[in-house]
Parts: C-alpha cells; sequence; structure tokens
C-alpha cells in the first residue's frame, strides 16, 4: 500500500510539473514571494480567494490593470501557478506574441487548426496588453481569440490602460467596446494603484552601493 501510493503521489507530481512545463511562464511566480505592503491598493483577502481557483470553474475572468512595475505579472503568474497545481491547464502569452502567433498561424494557413486549440486551456494569460499598439488584422485575431472563449474559458489579463484608453491599442471603437463587453461579463477587476516595485527595488540597491 506505501509503495502504491508513493507511486500515485509520483504521478501526480509529475503531471503538475508537466502542466507548469507547457503553461510556459516566463518566470516561475508565487504569492509568497509579493511583497503586499508595497502595493497596499491591491487586497491580500481577494487575491487569496482567488487562488482557490473558483473563477475558472465559474470561467470567470480577472483583470488586472494598473501602472507599470506594480506587480500585475506577478500576481497573474502567481494565479496561473497555483491554477497547473490545482491540476488545470494554463497557457501564459504576451498579447503580442499571441497575436504574432495568431498572425503566423493565418499565413500559413493553420489558422482554422488552431482555433480548436483555443479552448484547450482552462486559463489563459494575457500579459502586457496595452504596451504595443496592435495592427488592425492583429486586432482582429485578439478580438476572435478572446471572443471564442467567452464563457467557455477564464482569461487573466494584464494591462497599464485604463479601459477606456484600449481603443488606442486596438484601433476600433466599436470592436474595443464589443472587446470589452465579452471580457468585463462577470470578470473580477483589480485596479491596482503605487509606485514601481521594481523601481523602489533599484533604489533600495542603489542605496546600499553608497
Amino acid at each position: 500500500l506505501g509503495v502504491l501510493e508513493q507511486e500515485v503521489h509520483q504521478r501526480e507530481n509529475n503531471r503538475i510539473q508537466r502542466g507548469i512545463r507547457q503553461a510556459c511562464f516566463p518566470v516561475i511566480k508565487t504569492l509568497e514571494s509579493f511583497d503586499f505592503k508595497v502595493i497596499p491598493s491591491l487586497r491580500k483577502p481577494k487575491i487569496l480567494k482567488l487562488m482557490q481557483g473558483e473563477y475558472i470553474g465559474n470561467r470567470e475572468n480577472i483583470i488586472l490593470v494598473g501602472s507599470s512595475g506594480v506587480g500585475k505579472t506577478h500576481i497573474a503568474t502567481a494565479l496561473g501557478y497555483e491554477a497547473c497545481r490545482q491540476g488545470m491547464r494554463v497557457k501564459f502569452y504576451t498579447a503580442a506574441g499571441l497575436i504574432n502567433e495568431l498572425l503566423a498561424a493565418q499565413q500559413e494557413y493553420r489558422l482554422n487548426k488552431l482555433e480548436k486549440q483555443w479552448l484547450g486551456p482552462h486559463l489563459v494569460i494575457l500579459d502586457e496588453l496595452g504596451y504595443v499598439p496592435f495592427s488592425k488584422v492583429g486586432a482582429e485575431l485578439l478580438f476572435q481569440f478572446c471572443s471564442s472563449r467567452y464563457e467557455r474559458g477564464s482569461l487573466i489579463i494584464t494591462t497599464n490602460l485604463e479601459f477606456p484608453k484600449w481603443t488606442e491599442v486596438l484601433g476600433d471603437e466599436q470592436m474595443t467596446a464589443a472587446l470589452l463587453d465579452r471580457i468585463t461579463h462577470n470578470a473580477h477587476i483589480l485596479n491596482i494603484n503605487g509606485d514601481s516595485y521594481r523601481f523602489k527595488q533599484a533604489l533600495a540597491k542603489q542605496t546600499e552601493n553608497v
């Protein structure tokens, strides 16, 4: 019995590690390494509740809005990592990286085949939406991707832009309105305000070296 239990445990651990690799996180981040004191506008109890993963079962989205350096990617990755540990299929993209992949698939006539894979992950993380304007075709493909997952799979989106400014990167007002209507429906919207965490770290290191 002990040997069997060990084998089951090992297989479960292997499955989780395989899921983490397939998620393609750029860097593994956990909630334990996030300093909530630095970003007081972010409520820790809310994040702890989201860590339980109920939003994925309900096919709800999470949108993290805030300036650069406040920990949006850290929180998004930590949520994705925890989802992997719970046995969920997760995929991490930068918004620009996803659009490049979609554009390449379209040019190679693989888009129809790729569309079938869009609903595979329980959770898709789209990081850094808003930093780079998209082409008309790229914005349309992003809309198509997000629309396909509407009420069928969860998204976590990090962005440095307030919603009224999304037209600046998507270009088309009607499409932007339609996209926001879908992704904000039953979404957890977290506005993270504060000074750049990375900038504070850099200043602290500089002070230590003086």
